[in-house]
């Protein structure tokens, strides 16, 4: 029997396994890694940070007062 066809089946369904779990999870906590980056660069703009309604929909809220004085 070829036990290298054998050997590289099973490698090729551990791969597909990990790679089926790899995209279940960033799906999963891809809403929250969003809102955490979102966080992240409204503190660096100086922005209020919004929470959306579910994970990965947040966004930052600028002050629109300070928008209209830089424009005129």
């Amino acid at each position: 029997m070829n036990r290298r066809g054998q050997a590289l089946v099973e490698y090729i369904l551990i791969i597909a396994l990990i790679s089926v779990i790899a995209i279940a999870l960033v799906n999963y906590f891809g809403g929250y890694l969003k809102d955490a980056i979102t966080k992240t660069s409204c503190s660096l703009v100086d922005e209020e940070y919004v929470k959306g309604e579910k994970p990965g929909d947040g966004y930052c809220k600028g002050d629109e007062d300070t928008e209209e004085s830089n424009e005129s």
